[in-house]
Formats: C-alpha cells, sequence, structure tokens
C-alpha cells in the first residue's frame, strides 16, 4: 500500500540519492503540503536533522524538542533550507505531527529561505492560519 502522508506529519523517509551537500539517509521529514493538483504522490518536506546549538541563530532551521505527538525521540530541528519534494514511494513509516504553531514556524522558515513575505488576497484583512492534522491514525 502506497503511503499517504498528510500536512504536518512526520514520517522517516528514504533521501537517497542525494547530490552535493543534500541531507541524505533515511531520516524523519515534516511534510509541509498536501498533493498538488494532478500530482498525487508529490510532496513538499523539510528534512529533519539531530539539533545543534548553532542551529538557534539559522533562520531557515525550526527546533523540535521530542514529545509523544511527534514521535522524535532526541532533540531535532526542521532544515527549511534543504525543503525538497518527494515522492510517496519515498516514505517509509509515520512517526506522528507537529502542531499548529510547530508548522506555521516551518512554513515561516521557509518563506524567509526564499525571501517570500505574503501578503494578503484581495478582501482579505490577515494571513490565514495554517491547520495541522488533527487525526494521529497511521
Amino acid at each position: 500500500m502506497t503511503p499517504k502522508p498528510k500536512r504536518g506529519e512526520i514520517w522517516r523517509a528514504n533521501l537517497e540519492p542525494v547530490r552535493g551537500s543534500e541531507q541524505g539517509k533515511t531520516r524523519p521529514v515534516v511534510v509541509l503540503s498536501e498533493p498538488p493538483n494532478g500530482r498525487p504522490t508529490i510532496r513538499l518536506c523539510a528534512p529533519i536533522m539531530h539539533f545543534k546549538p548553532e542551529h538557534t541563530f539559522m533562520a531557515w532551521c525550526v527546533p523540535i524538542p521530542p514529545d509523544a505527538q511527534n514521535g522524535l525521540t532526541k532533540d531535532s530541528t526542521a532544515d527549511a533550507g534543504q525543503t525538497r519534494a518527494l515522492d510517496t514511494v519515498r516514505f517509509v513509516d509515520k512517526l506522528g505531527t507537529v502542531n499548529a504553531t510547530k508548522l506555521q514556524a516551518i512554513l515561516s522558515a521557509l518563506a524567509a529561505t526564499v525571501d517570500y513575505t505574503p501578503t494578503p488576497a484581495a478582501g482579505q484583512t490577515e494571513q490565514t492560519e495554517i491547520e495541522a492534522p488533527t487525526t494521529t491514525e497511521g
């Protein structure tokens, strides 16, 4: 059965093969997107790596401490600067989810990485909040 990762979920994914300085190995990733129209098996994901103190000074890194909801076992960092599109065949197993606040922080880090400042659409007065998944089914 093909995995169906959802926005805000953390999955272990096989990131090989890599090129240059890309994150590799089988490692956790946080899913940042729902499937785009016409590409049902593609997800935009930020790899998760072991936390280092210097990450707190990097705008593209978002700390994720381990907890029962996210399924991580050590202090970690979502690296929005290494965000990439992954096909669902790369996903191994679901570890957990991040809350809406953490997901928003990762998306904001991604926006900062590409020097993007969201502006309200016509008729909108403020930015719409991002919703994290509400279920924990596997």
